[in-house]
């Protein structure tokens, strides 16, 4: 079931490669600041028994150290901060897709109808159509390609491999075509050891609170 959502998402997908309590913002509509930390740290205190007595601690967000980057010309530095950017605009929808993923695994469980679960996903499907369709296409071509990457990243399964699961491979392969197109691939995995390499130090510091 989970793999059925990850399939929804992989549609939705294709229409950014193509697409050029509080009042709730979308990530897509929210302004990014560059100044300010898209994720708020975590800092917890508590105390821990040691024999008679109580120490405490505080837990923090990671705190990464990379080398400083040295760009070669303008043009380059103003690439890396270009990704920054998007990265700080697509890292929370990437995050929204794993949640509801992790949230609706668990609610199947508590359903003991194979067709009471069949009709829930029904529903979850039309309701992940109708809400991120709109969205995906407020998105820029790069930032659709990245966010392709974030999800990958986020839930560990490729757009092709959902596709072809739940298609086959004809279906995949016309997708896949859709997608080279438009200079995308779909068979292509998340590598933050290399190609990815700059894209994972971004994201990390993102998700520490530090960019």
């Amino acid at each position: 079931m989970n793999r059925r959502i990850l399939f929804t998402f992989a549609v939705l997908l294709f229409f950014t490669v193509g697409a050029a309590a509080q009042d709730h913002i979308n990530p897509e509509d929210r302004t990014v600041d560059m100044d300010s930390p898209t994720f708020v740290p975590m800092v917890h205190i508590g105390k821990a028994k040691v024999g008679t007595d109580s120490i405490q601690y505080v837990r923090t967000s990671n705190v990464y150290v990379f080398p400083p980057l040295e760009f070669k010309n303008k043009s380059q530095e103003m690439a890396y901060y270009r990704l920054v950017y998007n990265i700080k605009k697509v890292l929370p929808i990437a995050k929204e897709c794993h949640q509801i993923i992790l949230e609706t695994g668990a609610y199947l469980e508590t359903i003991p109808s194979k067709k009471e679960r069949s009709e829930h996903m029904k529903r979850v499907e039309k309701e992940i159509w109708n809400t991120y369709k709109p969205r995906m296409k407020k998105l820029s071509f790069s930032q659709g390609k990245l966010l392709i990457k974030l999800v990958d990243r986020e839930c560990n399964s490729t757009s092709y491999e959902l596709v072809q699961a739940f298609l086959g491979p004809v279906r995949a392969g016309f997708y896949q075509a859709f997608a080279w197109a438009f200079g995308s691939s779909l068979k292509k995995r998340y590598d933050p050891k290399g190609a990815d390499r700059l894209v994972e130090r971004i994201v990390l510091q993102v998700e520490a609170g530090q960019l």
